[in-house]
């Protein structure tokens, strides 16, 4: 007959006389000690144990208190290095983006996407290209990639018997400002808004656009640009060059401007043929991204 073990105590166990085994004390000690062990064990076990994962959560955007915007880091995407259009400060609500990457190639510049207001591009130079008047303005210059770019485009529209001329590169964010103003006072702000860029807002600022021309138009930036056959080589050809035609037809909802034949917007060749094969306008493209 067995005695009982109660929690915490071991009763004497009874044992037939002349059998060979431990004496109790032992057996009753060695059950302790392997008891304590087992409870050791699990406590351990328990300390060790660790939650189930949880899905990360975005990371917060870091305030500069200084500011008091809010700076998201830029989408790190191993296949690009450039940052990409999410990487932008935050200024409220009730106002545009400002956008932190003004020197990338697909930084992304619209009426929700603002440059900062002391942007000037440092490489700006003079393209190698025909413009219909003289002298060495800011507006005959692009930032040097997208000036070798543009050289090439009309020297092979040339060879085509083609003739292209630069109508306007850079543009200072306080020169946008007294176009837009000026736009305002004989259109009206609604009106001017669909076809000139708020200060801010404009993508010549960045150094990486350009609006051409040809004779056929009279050297004018008019939609009538693109049926003639410069306008029509531009849409073609241009993204073999690395730009692509920023305000396509029937794309107004999306980029908040309307068709402009004549802005050439450099973005290199590898973005510019998906742009083009994919028909996407540029803001479609970056969200896709």
């Amino acid at each position: 007959m067995h005695g009982n073990i109660v929690a915490g105590n071991v009763e004497d166990i009874c044992l037939p006389e002349g059998s060979n085994t431990l004496p109790r004390s032992i057996v009753a000690s060695a059950f302790l000690a392997v008891t304590c062990f087992a409870m050791v064990f699990m406590a351990a076990c328990s300390l060790d144990a660790k939650p189930e994962p949880t899905p990360e959560e975005p990371a917060a955007p870091h305030v500069d208190s200084g500011s008091g915007m809010a700076f998201i880091e830029p989408f790190d995407d191993p296949t690009e290095p450039l940052p990409m259009a999410r990487a932008t400060i935050r200024r409220g609500e009730s106002e545009p983006d400002i956008v932190v990457n003004p020197s990338s190639r697909l930084v992304l510049v619209n009426k929700e996407r603002n440059l900062p207001p002391d942007y000037a591009p440092e490489d700006l130079v003079r393209p190698n290209i025909p413009f219909p008047f003289e002298g060495e303005l800011p507006r005959m210059m692009m930032r040097s990639e997208a000036a070798a770019a543009i050289e090439e485009l009309v020297t092979a529209a040339g060879e085509e018997g083609l003739v292209i001329f630069g109508s306007s590169g850079y543009r200072s964010y306080e020169t946008q400002r007294a176009i837009f103003e000026s736009n305002v006072q004989r259109r009206g702000e609604t009106e001017a808004n669909r076809f000139s860029a708020r200060p801010g807002q404009s993508e010549h600022q960045t150094g990486l656009a350009m609006d051409v021309t040809s004779p056929d138009v009279g050297y004018g930036l008019v939609q009538s640009f693109g049926d003639t056959a410069e306008g029509i080589w531009i849409e073609e050809n241009a993204h073999e060059f690395g730009f692509i035609v920023r305000y396509p037809r029937d794309s107004e909802h999306i980029t908040g401007y309307a068709y402009e034949p004549w802005h050439l917007r450099y973005v290199g060749c590898d973005h510019a043929k998906i742009i083009r094969d994919t028909s996407l306008t540029f803001e479609e493209y970056m969200q896709e991204r």
